[in-house]
């Protein structure tokens, strides 16, 4: 089994869902006793928000950029960045290794192509809704035209984020909030739901929803799994 590290923290909530689906993945495929290969690099997420919030993504990328090398000097041999937001640094991360990073984003992308989703609704922070990084990527490399809520919407989802979700808070009331941005989306064509912030897998799942919905953090988690698990090296 390939070694994986992982750099999360980001916030630690949602990376205690990756190991936990990192491992149960192993189990289901091999079964007894088997578990995963993980290197984690935790970070402080208060300096990356503080980052974040700054708009400093140069200083975000190099606080990356350290950790990914630091997991591939550990003998990692592979990357994943536990969150939707900072796939924003993946140029960085990639300049900064020789080793393959896993992006949340073709995860997130194949299953989309699988299911013929191809206008999703996206939940995720302000900065991941907002910004090219990510809808630009999934429709450059997998023609998807994501939908995001209105600006009240956006700030709505990012507050349940940040100051919720993040702090291991889940509010029946916030769930229904972000649940009536997906309706409202529905109505202007939205053909699934991309849980595009690792976190809203705390609050919201495939059972809410009539639509498919994407759990990006287990759809990482898989191919991630797939790399590990693969015989050709």
């Amino acid at each position: 089994m390939r070694l994986l590290g992982l750099i999360g923290g980001m916030s630690w909530e949602s990376t205690t869902l990756y190991y936990r689906h990192l491992n149960t993945i192993a189990r289901d495929r091999l079964g007894g006793l088997h578990s995963a290969r993980v290197l984690l690099w935790s970070v402080d997420f208060a300096e990356v928000a503080a980052l974040q919030h700054a708009g400093d993504w140069a200083g975000a990328g190099a606080l990356m950029a350290d950790a990914a090398r630091r997991l591939q000097d550990a003998g990692a041999e592979a990357l994943m960045i536990g969150t939707n937001t900072m796939h924003k640094t993946a140029d960085a991360v990639r300049a900064a290794t020789s080793i393959p990073l896993l992006h949340i984003a073709d995860a997130t992308g194949r299953a989309l192509a699988a299911a013929g989703s191809s206008s999703p609704a996206l939940l995720a922070t302000r900065y991941t809704m907002e910004q090219d990084f990510y809808r630009g990527y999934l429709s450059r490399h997998y023609g998807v035209d994501a939908l995001v809520p209105d600006a009240t919407g956006r700030e709505s989802v990012h507050r349940i984020i940040y100051e919720e979700l993040c702090r291991g808070i889940v509010r029946p009331e916030s769930k229904a909030a972000i649940l009536d941005e997906v309706a409202r989306l529905r109505e202007h064509g939205a053909d699934g739901v991309i849980l595009g912030c690792t976190e809203i897998g705390m609050i919201l799942s495939q059972a809410d929803s009539d639509l498919p919905v994407f759990d990006t953090t287990h759809l990482h988690a898989e191919m991630a799994m797939d790399f590990a698990l693969a015989t050709s090296r």
